[in-house]
């Protein structure tokens, strides 16, 4: 751990709480793929994750883990008859506006701020589009402190690849070995792992469980507040 130089966060389970952020998202998505059929709308988010009723989304299924166009196919394979692509379109507008309502899981303006000051190189990669993710990093202050920013539609390939990590790397000069991929589902982990990261770490705010996540991170934190005291502090010049 006295090697990483850098944090590669996840942004949906992570920075941000999912239930209180996603929930009511899920639910609008689902309305919108079933052309406001109530029966359909239930149907398609039992096949892409969620149950209906009680909300728990199954660890590392579409919608805890899937990309906006990997969403859309879900959803058309599972009855919707909007196209694919019309429909992607329609959630891409849907994830961006959600950043307006979605609850982070501390204050991250002054969480970033502190890992800055102490030296780290910081980024986001998530499966939502860069759009969300900067919208995002606006609203809650801390964009300033953000060295790079991915999604699923920025150039450097999906989650589990490792190209985001890499992405990370180039931006910031340094080795996946220096890295540190926090994330609340298997893609994140394992796109660390492909990448040759230093360090994965899984966290509880989102999708995944501590069993879920187990094989694939060297910790599991109950959230990001965590991190704070598992990373050393940098010899800065």
């Amino acid at each position: 751990m006295r090697a990483i130089k850098g944090i590669l966060f996840d942004k949906d389970g992570t920075l941000l709480d999912y239930d209180e952020s996603w929930l009511p998202v899920n639910r609008e998505l689902a309305r919108i793929a079933s052309n406001d059929d109530p029966d359909l709308a239930d149907r398609l988010l039992l096949a892409c994750g969620m149950d209906p009723v009680t909300g728990h989304i199954v660890p590392d299924s579409l919608l805890a883990a899937g990309n906006t166009r990997q969403i859309a196919d879900g959803l058309v394979a599972a009855g919707s008859p909007i196209d694919v692509v019309a429909l992607t379109v329609q959630l891409d507008e849907l994830f961006s506006n959600a950043a307006e309502f979605s609850v982070p899981v501390t204050d991250l303006a002054g969480f970033f701020a502190r890992l800055h000051a102490r030296g780290f190189r910081l980024g986001v990669a998530s499966s939502d589009n860069e759009r969300s993710i900067r919208q995002t990093a606006l609203r809650f202050g801390f964009a300033e402190f953000v060295d790079y920013v991915a999604g699923y539609d920025s150039g450097f390939g999906t989650k589990p690849e490792p190209g985001m990590v890499l992405g990370f790397c180039e931006a910031t000069g340094l080795h996946p070995s220096e890295v540190a991929v926090v994330g609340d589902n298997n893609h994140d982990l394992h796109m660390g792992r492909n990448a040759g990261a230093g360090l994965s770490v899984a966290v509880l705010t989102g999708t995944g469980s501590r069993e879920s996540l187990a094989a694939a991170s060297d910790y599991c934190l109950n959230d990001i507040t965590e991190l704070e005291g598992l990373l050393p502090d940098l010899q800065l010049a």
